[in-house]
């Protein structure tokens, strides 16, 4: 490809050092050669520098930062304010892209004369079963689109990564520090200044899903970042766009039955997840009569405000399921 501009990924890397040499290797191995690979360890206790140092002796695209912990969303401020590329693209270390990522994001972009692009991906589980998250639609969408698309979980997601953004985006949005669920506070302000926007129905990156993650830990107070995140979008999506008031109540949905999944099987926060329970059965009647809310939510909200107790364990069912099904590409 002619005349590249340069590309920055944008890589935090933290306690990965089971996962992040594959990692590296598919982002060495990009068909677009105009990269810099930025990799933020962000105080990392195990062998994960060391990992980063040594891939940087052997490819001058490898830029190496270390310090102090605090936090995914710190770890990619920091690489945005060392970036040299006019394109940004976010990769976590423990997922892996195809050779052609970059090169079909900006391809992609190029084409539909879009101010960011979208690629489609892939879920791994550990048992190797591989799900497809494949998009359907126009290939140029506006800020409107997009943000409706995501907020019924429409085959547009939150995740910072699978995207190519201007770098300029940045110098008016940052990721929340100390927050979990920080994709969800940034990706939707990303859409609102995107004049068009390209998606792609290939999937380019794939994405490791860890039982050990940290959002799939077990439960802490912090996990309730997802509510709080979720409300703060959902408000400032509702004064740009009035309209989408309704996609805005099932997102919040999705926050609290989301939430109340990662507390299920404990015994703690009862006053807390009765709260929540009450939230889910005041939008009953808004999303039952919504046509385009996902059915799966539908069935939720219909369990919980029947019985709790057989809600979850329909959800204990569920993800036993979801993580041994194989869907090709």
């Amino acid at each position: 490809m002619k005349n590249e501009p340069l590309i920055s990924i944008v890589v935090p890397v933290y306690n990965v050092e089971k996962y992040l040499q594959r990692c590296l290797d598919s982002l060495l191995a990009q068909t677009f050669n105009n990269i810099e690979i930025i990799l933020v360890d962000d105080g990392s206790t195990d062998h994960s520098l060391t990992i980063c140092q040594r891939n940087a002796e052997t490819d001058t695209r490898i830029r190496v930062f270390s310090k102090e912990n605090g936090g995914l969303s710190d770890a990619r401020n920091f690489g945005i304010s060392v970036a040299r590329g006019k394109w940004v693209s976010f990769v976590d270390s423990d997922d892996y892209v195809d050779a052609d990522y970059i090169e079909y994001l900006y391809t992609v972009l190029i084409k539909n004369n879009a101010t960011m692009a979208i690629c489609s991906h892939r879920t791994v589980y550990r048992s190797g079963k591989i799900r497809v998250n494949s998009y359907k639609g126009s290939p140029s969408i506006d800020s409107h689109t997009a943000i409706e698309r995501m907020l019924y979980d429409d085959q547009i997601d939150t995740s910072a990564w699978a995207k190519l953004y201007p770098i300029q985006f940045f110098k008016n949005i940052s990721f929340p520090k100390g927050r979990l669920f920080e994709d969800i506070a940034t990706t939707y302000k990303t859409f609102l200044a995107a004049n068009g926007i390209a998606v792609g129905s290939d999937a380019k990156y794939n994405y490791l899903f860890r039982d050990d993650s940290i959002v799939n830990k077990t439960f802490s107070l912090k996990k309730l970042d997802l509510i709080f995140m979720t409300r703060l979008m959902t408000e400032e999506v509702e004064k740009v766009y009035p309209d989408l008031h309704r996609p805005c109540k099932r997102r919040m949905l999705y926050a609290y039955i989301s939430t109340l999944n990662q507390m299920n099987g404990i015994t703690d926060h009862q006053n807390i997840r009765s709260q929540i329970i009450a939230n889910v059965k005041k939008l009953r009647k808004p999303i039952l009569s919504d046509r385009k809310a996902p059915a799966r939510d539908k069935a939720a909200i219909m369990l919980i405000c029947v019985s709790y107790p057989l809600y979850a364990k329909v959800w204990r069912w569920y993800l036993k399921l979801k993580k041994g099904e194989e869907i090709s590409a």
